[in-house]
């Protein structure tokens, strides 16, 4: 992370920067802020490719196909501007660091961690293939690792300067030597194989530490390899995961398991979320996560207030990509270990505020439960989903929802049976617990009646933990629905999963939201609708 120059803008559309994340070929990567709290990653690219319109095109057409993909395991587009002065697109920010620094600085990864990197990267990859696209450059960089699991990046954008007239001016390729399969290289037709590819190379590195096909700083010698010698594993690449690995890397795509066969063989049939689990990372790099969101809660801090400020040429030099490194974070006592509550900082602060607040039925111990995990390989168990305090209701921590007095809750409202149709849709809005910024929520609400599932929700904090959540209709008037809301399916690490009563009411404008969760400090959020 880097501060913002006097050259660079302090706003890029509706958001607000707060520092530079790095560069490369295609532009600079900014970290901003919505409105909304929400944290993104905004790439801006270069001015040359501003003016050149067949670049325009191809970028259009990559970000609307990009904002097709989606799942547990990618980083969304969320929004773009291909017609700005300087286009650019923002992407949800992750944060943790690439595949190629944590081994750079860590060394490989364990088998375990390589098994749960390459099944939850398979399940991307099966995502985006089942849309009819092709990643073409996964590599070490595109894969950032979080405390919830991989996610894979930077989907297609890349390609928007394949065949422009400014590629042959500024170098930039499509791929990267040493993850380029040989069907790129050689220029011949590209399928979803090409990523099981590169893919396979991903994966020999992070078991490893080594490139797959070590070359001497050629390029050319590098691609050479790739197209005609076997790869070099290590020693270290051994039984099943060597033999997954070599499957991956044959040079014919049609003898290459698809990513559905890489999920199987690393996973079984249970699916990546199995083996993401809380200590899925080795510590160092679970405590490095851990002090990148201490970062972004003393960078919030410094930031000035929102302005709109005018874009001005990117450095042009190379930088690192998206998850630069983050240096540790000197404790406040001077170096001296402080105890779980000197650490209890909640993430979502760093979207506007801090506290010790959690976020609802889902969030959040956050960098305290963290730094547990990579201290002393414990975890907070009563703030986890059917772990002592989680919706399994066995834990004494669990929270016990008050009895629904139906309309007395609302006596201006008309009791109902039903979900009222005002409610139908999807609605979303920033969280706030004891007056300060808690990440933001969105809900989907369904029609249906008492003892029905009716809402849907997730909870994101910096995008780097998402919990969710489901309520069935406790009681409903025409202006207010009562739920009881539980953790739904696999959460993150940090989710609290408390059992809680919420309220939804109609207020001008959207939605007033209102949760019981004393643990993630009775929050609430002022909702507006999406969809529907």
């Amino acid at each position: 992370m880097q501060p913002l120059l006097a050259e660079d803008p302090q706003a890029i559309g509706v958001y607000r920067l707060l520092g530079r994340l790095g560069a490369g070929g295609m532009g600079r990567v900014y970290l901003g802020r919505s409105a909304g709290g929400r944290t993104v990653a905004v790439k801006v690219v270069h001015p040359h490719f501003a003016t050149d319109e067949q670049f325009r095109a191809r970028f259009r057409r990559e970000v609307e196909a990009a904002r097709r993909v989606g799942g547990a395991w990618t980083a969304p587009v969320l929004d773009a501007d291909p017609q700005a002065p300087v286009p650019w697109v923002a992407t949800g920010y992750v944060a943790g660091p690439s595949l190629t620094q944590a081994v750079a600085e860590e060394g490989p990864l364990p088998e375990a961690a390589v098994r749960a990197l390459g099944a939850g990267l398979g399940e991307a990859l099966a995502a985006v293939h089942a849309l009819g696209l092709v990643h073409r450059d996964v590599k070490p960089s595109n894969v950032l690792l979080t405390l919830d699991g991989p996610r894979l990046i930077d989907f297609g954008i890349a390609r928007a300067s394949d065949g422009t007239a400014s590629l042959t001016s500024t170098g930039v390729s499509v791929g990267s030597p040493g993850y380029m399969s040989p069907e790129q290289i050689l220029g011949k037709a590209v399928t979803g194989a090409a990523d099981v590819f590169s893919l396979g190379a991903v994966l020999a590195y992070a078991a490893t530490g080594e490139p797959s096909f070590p070359g001497d700083g050629s390029a050319a010698v590098l691609l050479y390899k790739v197209v005609h010698e076997p790869p070099v594993l290590g020693p270290a690449l051994a039984g099943e995961l060597r033999a997954l690995v070599v499957d991956c890397l044959a040079k014919a795509p049609g003898d290459r398991p698809d990513p559905a066969e890489v999920v199987r063989r690393l996973a079984g049939g249970r699916g990546a979320a199995a083996l993401v689990r809380p200590g899925w990372l080795p510590a160092p790099l679970v405590e490095r996560v851990s002090r990148r969101a201490v970062e972004l809660l003393d960078l919030e801090a410094r930031a000035a207030e929102p302005a709109v400020g005018v874009f001005g040429p990117p450095d042009p030099s190379y930088g690192q990509g998206v998850a630069a490194a983050v240096p540790p974070q000197r404790p406040a006592d001077g170096g001296r270990a402080v105890g779980e509550e000197g650490k209890r900082i909640a993430l979502s602060a760093a979207a506007g505020g801090r506290g010790r607040q959690r976020l609802s039925c889902t969030l959040v111990l956050t960098v305290a439960g963290a730094l547990a995990v990579a201290t002393t390989g414990a975890f907070v168990f009563g703030l986890l989903p059917g772990q002592g305090g989680g919706a399994s209701g066995k834990g004494e921590s669990a929270a016990k929802p008050p009895a629904a007095t139906g309309a007395s809750q609302d006596p201006s409202g008309t009791p109902v049976a039903t979900v009222p149709e005002a409610f139908l849709g999807t609605w979303s809005g920033p969280v706030k617990s004891g007056g300060l910024d808690n990440g933001t929520m969105t809900s989907t609400i369904s029609g249906g009646g008492k003892g029905a599932y009716v809402v849907r929700t997730t909870y994101s904090v910096l995008d780097a933990v998402e919990c969710h959540s489901k309520a069935k209709l406790l009681a409903a008037t025409s202006t207010r629905l009562t739920v009881e809301e539980v953790s739904d399916g696999a959460q993150g690490p940090l989710c609290t999963g408390a059992t809680t009563t919420v309220t939804y009411a109609l207020a001008p404008g959207g939605i007033a939201f209102a949760s019981e969760d004393a643990a993630g400090g009775r929050p609430t959020a002022a909702l507006s609708r999406k969809s529907g």
